[in-house]
């Protein structure tokens, strides 16, 4: 009896934790998180917040700080003046994907495209998705290759999927 009982109440806390997270959205979820600050400033300067408020559904693949750390010096400071507003808005826009992807979407798509699916962007490029040593990685345009290192966090307009490196259109 004492086991149903705790596994109950587990269940029931498990249920508020989902419940309180699906109703931030996918921007308050980055702004809650100490590994996404760059992302979430870079977010603030391309004037993208209400964007990404917004109903969507969204998929975003959010490079962490790290993330951004291994980009040339000096590229963020550059990317966060006023005068590259546009770049910046087209580079963080290359990070979503229209719809609601988890994880296992985005694996059968894989599983589906015979081995990759090119994802369309917000920005109107291309990513390409596929499975290397049991992981999802992502190749943007120029070749880069990001590899994806946890999923579906999900919020009440789409979910998030954190990447460990920035993905560039061309």
């Amino acid at each position: 009896m004492k086991i149903k009982t705790l596994a109950l109440t587990l269940f029931a806390i498990a249920t508020m934790f989902v419940n309180a997270n699906a109703q931030k959205t996918i921007v308050d979820i980055a702004v809650g998180s100490n590994d996404h600050t760059t992302l979430v400033a870079a977010v603030k300067a391309a004037d993208l917040v209400a964007t990404l408020q917004s109903a969507g559904p969204f998929t975003v693949f959010a490079p962490t700080n790290a993330a951004f750390a291994k980009l040339p010096a000096g590229t963020v400071e550059t990317l966060l003046k006023p005068e590259n507003k546009a770049t910046l808005a087209k580079i963080l826009t290359y990070h979503v994907v229209a719809g609601n992807l988890n994880a296992t979407a985005v694996l059968k798509a894989i599983k589906d495209g015979g081995g990759s699916v090119t994802l369309k962007t917000v920005s109107g490029g291309s990513l390409v998705a596929s499975i290397k040593e049991g992981k999802v990685i992502l190749t943007d345009e120029k070749g880069g290759v990001s590899t994806v290192v946890a999923t579906d966090l999900a919020g009440s307009n789409g979910v998030i999927h954190v990447i460990d490196s920035v993905v560039l259109p061309k």
